[in-house]
């Protein structure tokens, strides 16, 4: 009797090709995490507020927004390496558009930087997880994503380590006096020009290192053979879009995406405020974005295991509850004791980007190309309401509360949101299997 022969996860033919793209996750992966700690860095070195600062993330993931949807359409009509190499290009450009804004020292040169580098994030995001999906037979098309998504978080630690040791350790903007005072507002016009010229091509360098790295990447793409897989030049983007409109599951989707993404920033980017409230510095609070980095990563690989024996929906509505009560904890309890909670919450985090994915695209079949544009598109959440917590931080305190306790309001209204799409989701699963 013949045995079933074994289909490999990555075959040889494609190995290359799966290797150089998988490269790319974790370049996105540092963009994302080396750029959450820079909002408390320009808020010192700009002198601006929490609001203005936060005007980072609404620049970075307002590029998602932009140009998700062109993005798909693009790598419909050509083919992913073109795809690809465009996401690279615009990478690439709006990193180096750094060197242009720390010389004039104008925040808003450093906002249309980020814009610019986000279109490329936004064809990377779009392009690569379709085209390691068709690298190889579809039985083993979800376990190779879940390869190449591995490399993710590896780029998100590089990106935060090289904050915590690299950047925020080296702004004389942000020395203390014995007291946990920061210094620099108090110095004269002359002393403060010099630190901010220093401070700002502190900023400067990772950003356009990283520029030249995606260029080397670009030549590398471009020259290497790419297998033609998985496109359709048949895409109606208007009869697609309305058929996902009335799909009430993944329409649900996209909002539960929304606000999850925003919950991601909101708690990786105010970790830091929320420690400098507690009198520690902006190297050490990264310290403990890192430590909650951690935790994400280790909880994403215990939550799989766990869905083997779990409903995907019910696991992420358990996961939603446990987020609500960690940002409860970060609001109501002041002191370390809420710091630790908010770097609690990134366990309950780990599995909602792609479980909330996976669960919206289940039965939208030829329409998924755009569907998975409309969920890159969903990382606007990032943009809208991070700027929202700083007005709120701004305040200084809100009722009894310290503001920046109060400001966690927002991602507790975004794990609720989360909660009843999971519910609900479930609700139309077993009215599915009862059918």
């Amino acid at each position: 009797m013949n045995k079933e022969k074994k289909v490999p996860v990555v075959s040889k033919e494609v190995l290359v090709p799966f290797i150089i793209i998988t490269t790319l996750f974790a370049l996105w992966g540092f963009a994302n995490d080396i750029t959450n700690p820079m909002v408390a860095a320009f808020k010192t070195v700009m002198e601006i507020s929490n609001a203005e600062a936060a005007l980072v993330q609404f620049a970075f993931y307002g590029g998602y927004a932009t140009m998700a949807i062109p993005a798909a359409l693009f790598v419909q009509k050509y083919s992913y390496k073109k795809g690809i190499l465009l996401g690279l290009a615009l990478y690439a450009v709006g990193a180096l558009m750094f060197w242009p804004a720390a010389k004039y020292q104008v925040f808003g040169y450093f906002l249309v930087s980020l814009y610019i580098l986000t279109f490329g994030l936004a064809f990377l995001e779009t392009t690569a997880n379709p085209f390691i999906l068709s690298l190889g037979d579809p039985k083993t098309a979800t376990r190779r994503l879940n390869l190449a998504q591995s490399f993710n978080p590896v780029g998100s630690i590089m990106g935060m380590f090289v904050a915590s040791q690299v950047v925020l350790p080296a702004l004389i903007s942000d020395k203390r006096d014995a007291a946990g005072n920061i210094i620099f507002p108090t110095l004269d016009a002359a002393e403060k020009a010099n630190i901010r010229a220093h401070d700002l091509m502190v900023i400067r360098n990772p950003y356009v290192i990283l520029g030249i790295v995606v260029i080397v990447m670009f030549v590398v793409i471009l020259v290497t053979k790419m297998p033609e897989t998985g496109l359709s030049n048949n895409i109606h983007p208007m009869e697609s879009f309305k058929r996902l409109f009335k799909n009430k599951i993944f329409r649900e989707g996209v909002i539960a995406q929304v606000f999850y993404v925003a919950a991601q920033i909101m708690c990786w980017t105010f970790i830091i405020q929320y420690a400098d409230h507690l009198g520690i510095d902006k190297a050490t609070a990264q310290r403990y974005n890192i430590v909650a980095m951690a935790f994400f990563i280790l909880s994403r690989f215990i939550s799989t295991a766990l869905m083997k024996y779990v409903n995907p929906r019910t696991l992420l509505m358990i996961f939603a509850f446990g987020g609500i009560i960690t940002v409860t904890g970060t609001i109501f309890i002041e002191g370390m004791w809420g710091l630790y909670s908010l770097v609690a919450t990134s366990i309950f985090m780990s599995l909602m980007f792609p479980t909330i994915y996976g669960i919206a695209l289940r039965d939208v079949g030829e329409d998924a190309t755009l569907g998975a544009a409309l969920l890159v598109m969903a990382i606007v959440g990032g943009a809208l309401m991070p700027p929202l917590q700083g007005a709120i931080i701004d305040l200084g305190t809100v009722g009894s509360l310290p503001a920046v306790n109060a400001s966690f309001v927002l991602p507790l209204i975004s794990f609720i949101v989360i909660a009843i799409f999971a519910y609900r989701a479930n609700q139309h699963d077993k009215v599915l299997q009862a059918a």
